[in-house]
């Protein structure tokens, strides 16, 4: 990978605040780059989490620690006006509950001191054909799960020999087979939420007779830490009931287990709570690297757009670390210096006007 162009490219993705493009950036450096040059460039072989791993690693290796986090999440990035392809199309965004248009990104992310840095990603691409049992139409899906990616994941950060001791992730990863990988086969804890519809066992011998009833159907009190037994789990968990107050004022209810078994309620809480590095990440990639501001329509430029966006994003998080200035804070500093600029340019083009 040519790492000047993406050096430029991020910056350029950076300072942007309109649609990036092979033009505009060729503008911006007065020609010094052609459209061609950086077309050539963005439709290259694409960038890989491989390829992300080895320019990131120097900076992970500065921040990691052996109680850091991996955190594990996808998001998706509408494209509604884009063509479809294999990569650009229809995924389930549950936040929504409804399929979108778009990228479907899964990101791992190595958190510590504060930090958090993309370490692994997978682009989710549908390039096989089904045909759907109850619509009979014919239906795109990736070769592997989401869940198979994550384990991808994951198994790449120990291989990478990343520092970190808890893996976390959301709703939708807490399968008792992620739990059983992470925790057998990486040799690492977990702090996962469940489902309240989840099939619990209060002792080993209940366990082994299937005697499991549901995790809500449990007298199980706020702030209370207890031994379960998961369906599907072959080790023992702690469970905690956490209770908060939703925006519109009604009771919420969280459930969290965890496969280290020596803390507490506060401190198995405040480790998920850290969980929110990722959706700062999600955040600040769509708002202020301009991951959605490319009009490509190719697989190889739409992958290196996203690369860029993930170094211009890592680019950021180690300047909000220097500067103790959030990623919107620097993003708008650039906004305020860029309108000074113009109005000053402005002001001396009304100058011209005058004088003639």
């Amino acid at each position: 990978m040519n790492t000047k162009l993406l050096d430029l490219y991020s910056d350029y993705l950076i300072s942007s605040f309109r649609k990036t493009t092979a033009t505009g950036l060729s503008e911006l450096l007065d020609g010094e780059l052609s459209h061609d040059q950086i077309t050539r460039w963005l439709r290259q072989k694409a960038g890989t989490s491989s390829d992300l791993w080895q320019m990131v690693k120097p900076d992970v290796r500065q921040i990691e620690s052996t109680e850091g986090l991996l955190i594990l999440d996808d998001s998706i990035e509408e494209k509604p006006y884009t063509d479809e392809n294999d990569q650009i199309c229809w995924h389930y965004d549950h936040s929504k509950e409804r399929y979108v248009k778009g990228i479907n990104f899964l990101t791992s992310l190595s958190s510590s001191q504060g930090l958090g840095l993309p370490v692994g990603f997978h682009l989710i691409t549908k390039t096989e054909e089904h045909v759907d049992a109850k619509t009979g139409k014919i239906k795109h899906q990736s070769l592997q799960t989401k869940n198979e990616l994550y384990r991808d994941l994951v198994k790449q950060a120990v291989k990478n020999q990343i520092q970190f001791r808890y893996v976390i992730n959301d709703i939708w990863y807490a399968s008792a087979e992620n739990m059983q990988f992470v925790k057998q086969e990486q040799s690492k804890d977990f702090v996962m939420p469940l489902k309240d519809n989840r099939k619990t066992a209060s002792t080993q011998e209940e366990k082994k007779q299937g005697k499991y009833v549901q995790l809500k159907s449990l007298k199980l009190e706020a702030g209370q830490v207890r031994e379960i037994y998961l369906e599907g789990v072959e080790f023992s968990l702690s469970l905690l009931k956490k209770v908060f107050i939703n925006e519109d004022g009604s009771e919420g209810v969280l459930y969290l287990v965890t496969s280290d078994k020596s803390k507490d309620y506060e401190e198995i809480t405040a480790i998920y709570q850290k969980r929110w590095k990722v959706e700062e990440y999600h955040k600040s990639l769509k708002q202020n690297v301009s991951l959605s501001m490319s009009p490509t329509q190719r697989i190889n430029g739409q992958t290196n757009h996203f690369f860029a966006a993930l170094w211009g994003y890592i680019k950021l998080e180690l300047l909000k670390f220097q500067s103790q200035q959030n990623h919107f804070a620097l993003k708008s500093k650039l906004y305020i210096q860029a309108l000074r600029q113009s109005f000053a340019t402005w002001q001396s083009m009304k100058q011209l006007q005058t004088s003639a």
